[in-house]
């Protein structure tokens, strides 16, 4: 499959999942002031996006360190999104990404896993290297998905009492439905591309 930007800037909503982020950073930040908590909320959101963007620009050079193909890392990122969107779908007590930490979160777990998690990293490394002449594209797709993930998140309190906890669980529930069949590509593919090259 071959992303546009446009296609590319919705995987990684679906993927980075801010609607379905919410509970998560309520719960996360409840033991946080309220006036702290769009500096927090920004502050991680930035920290996503910066770690999004050196494995968006060094991601081929790491594979090439690492020895990974691309094929691998297609794989690999369409197992790693599979049980994320699963766990979506089936929610756990701890939610999808763990039990979360007791006071001011930093870097873990808002920001790595619940934006910047594995599938992210591997579908923004595998957008590079599917196609580096595109780069300017990938890294504007990654902007606007963090833009959209710090306006929801700033949100979230909002956007959970006017929908209401059980809409948000649906809608996250149906984005872990859409990534479902995307992983579920990815790793076809990647058997595709393996089939051909034997």
């Amino acid at each position: 499959m071959q992303y546009t930007f446009l296609s590319a800037t919705v995987l990684l909503i679906l993927i980075t999942d801010p609607l379905g982020n919410i509970p998560l950073f309520i719960n996360v930040l409840r033991n946080v002031a309220l006036e702290r908590r769009p500096k927090v909320i920004l502050r991680e959101v930035a920290i996503a996006f910066v770690i999004l963007l050196v494995f968006m620009i060094a991601g081929h050079t790491f594979l090439r360190m690492m020895h990974l193909t691309d094929l691998s890392l297609r794989l690999a990122g369409g197992i790693v999104l599979f049980l994320i969107a699963l766990r979506m779908i089936f929610p756990h007590a701890e939610g999808p990404l763990g039990s979360d930490p007791l006071g001011e979160p930093l870097i873990v777990p808002l920001a790595i896993p619940a934006l910047a998690g594995p599938s992210a990293i591997a579908t923004v490394m595998l957008l590079t290297s599917q196609a580096p002449g595109k780069m300017l594209e990938w890294i504007s797709a990654l902007t606007v998905t963090m833009a959209v993930c710090a306006i929801v998140l700033l949100l979230a309190d909002k956007i959970q009492r006017w929908l209401g906890a059980p809409t948000v669980a649906a809608f996250e529930r149906l984005m872990g439905l859409v990534l479902v069949g995307i992983s579920v590509e990815m790793v076809l593919e990647g058997i595709r591309i393996f089939i051909r090259q034997l």
